[in-house]
């Protein structure tokens, strides 16, 4: 008998063969036991702490309109521009964004303003505009950030802000003559800049009567009375003795006032009567497949919220309060300075990673964040504040992004979100699933509907701090 082999009477069984199986197999066993079952999972789901936190507002007719003290502000927004290779072109009809051609509709000579535009390229640190010297040209930020520096008490220096990509400046050379810099602008990072110049502008007025008269009509206009937040002003008398004459009043409000129409998402969910029929235990097959698709939808909804172009809270924020961050990083100071501008702020919005960069930072000065409980979650503060996360904030290529800051509540003129209750067929508040029958290939259709929308119902109700570095080191 050979070595690794054992005799026996039935024959011979080799070392590196298996062992005859004696009991039954676990594979086979299962057969017969009934095994424990999850729920289906699903990744996409999130916390939606935007969804919880906003105050709903109930808009029955379908639409809410937000009526305002009438307002003058005009020319507030940003220039949007046009990259081919190195050359950068602003579009002809942005330049309706400065006021002194606010309504100018003349596009061949909103082309022809639009190619006198010179392009320059600033050096971190170079001066664009000197203060005390003439205004003679307006400047179009394509990209890069600038520092608008003025004169402290003391006759030091003091930022006076930060103006970034699509920003205009130096807008009075257009029509005064007189005009000068009341403060230095100066490049904080590498800046491409398009100059147009006063020369340039009344050259070709001179030819185009239409730009000409239009000039001549927007220096003539009175200046209106406003309060610091550009809405008509009430006249009031204070602290006057005797018979003072006192001032006649009222409270103008907007015209046309803008009204908010509930956006929808939608989708039909199909479900075989086979699936629905026989594979219903332990779990019922069509409520797994409509919870699902409901959590699928308050995604999107709450992505909407967040970024459509016509109510979503990153393209609705007024250009005024949108500020840029001091070092690229999202710091304490850059918070701050989003919390002064607005009272009563409820909570802060940021992307889970700009909520990283902003810890990197209280790490690097030594300071310790707040937690709060919200729900059983431990959520991160800043001078008492909760700073919700949302992946739904978009991230640039570059690793940029935004931290918004809000004040809630219809109560408090703050930002609410917009939805109508009680629809029929109503599955949860604002999402309806209705039965749209079942076609020759025995599919059950269900419709599933949420409504929704969001309003800010003054400006400085909501803030973004734009141009959030998120990769910074220093």
């Amino acid at each position: 008998m050979s070595v690794g082999s054992v005799g026996s009477a039935g024959g011979e069984v080799r070392a590196d063969q298996a062992p005859p199986q004696q009991s039954l197999g676990t594979d086979a066993a299962r057969n017969l036991s009934t095994t424990t079952k999850s729920a289906p999972q699903m990744q996409e789901i999130t916390s939606r702490w935007l969804l919880r936190a906003l105050p709903w507002v109930q808009v029955q007719g379908g639409t809410y309109r937000l009526n305002r003290r009438l307002s003058h502000a005009v020319g507030d927004g940003r220039v949007t521009f046009v990259q081919t290779g190195e050359r950068v072109a602003v579009i002809p009809a942005e330049l309706g964004e400065l006021p002194a051609l606010r309504g100018f509709d003349d596009e061949d000579v909103l082309t022809e303003l639009a190619a006198r535009c010179h392009q320059r390229h600033y050096a971190p640190g170079e001066a664009v505009a000197t203060r005390g010297a003439a205004t003679d040209r307006v400047h179009l930020l394509a990209h890069g950030k600038v520092e608008k520096i003025g004169e402290g008490p003391y006759g030091d220096e003091t930022v006076l802000g930060v103006l970034a990509d699509g920003a205009y400046f130096g807008e009075a050379a257009l029509v005064d003559p007189d005009a000068s810099w009341e403060w230095t602008a100066r490049a904080a990072t590498a800046c491409t800049v398009l100059e147009l110049t006063r020369a340039d502008v009344l050259a070709l007025a001179a030819r185009a009567g239409a730009l000409a008269g239009h000039l001549a009509e927007f220096a003539a206009l009175p200046e209106r009375p406003t309060n610091t937040f550009g809405e008509a002003a009430i006249d009031l008398s204070a602290g006057h003795v005797g018979e003072a004459v006192i001032p006649h009043t009222y409270v103008d409000y907007e015209a046309s006032p803008r009204e908010y129409g509930l956006s929808i998402a939608q989708t039909v969910l199909k479900v075989h009567t086979r699936v629905a029929d026989l594979y219903n235990q332990p779990m019922n097959q069509t409520e797994q497949q409509l919870r699902l698709t409901v959590e699928a939808l308050r995604e999107r909804q709450e992505h909407e919220l967040v970024n459509n172009r016509e109510f979503g809270l990153l393209a609705n924020c007024d250009y005024g309060q949108r500020i840029q961050s001091h070092d690229g990083a999202p710091g304490p100071d850059d918070l701050d300075e989003l919390l002064s501008m607005r009272r009563d702020s409820r909570l802060f919005l940021a992307h889970p990673r700009a909520i990283a960069a902003f810890g990197r930072e209280l790490s690097r000065r030594g300071l310790v964040p707040d937690t709060v409980d919200v729900d059983g979650t431990r959520v991160t503060t800043w001078r008492g504040l909760p700073i919700y996360p949302c992946d739904k904030i978009p991230v640039s290529d570059t690793g940029s992004t935004s931290i918004l800051c809000m004040r809630t509540g219809e109560a408090d003129q703050g930002v609410i979100g917009l939805n109508q209750t009680g629809l029929p067929d109503e599955i949860e508040p604002g999402m309806s699933c209705r039965f749209m029958g079942m076609d020759e290939q025995a599919i059950i259709s269900y419709l599933v509907t949420a409504y929704f929308s969001a309003a800010v119902l003054v400006p400085d109700a909501l803030g973004v701090l734009e141009n959030v570095e998120l990769g910074r080191r220093r």
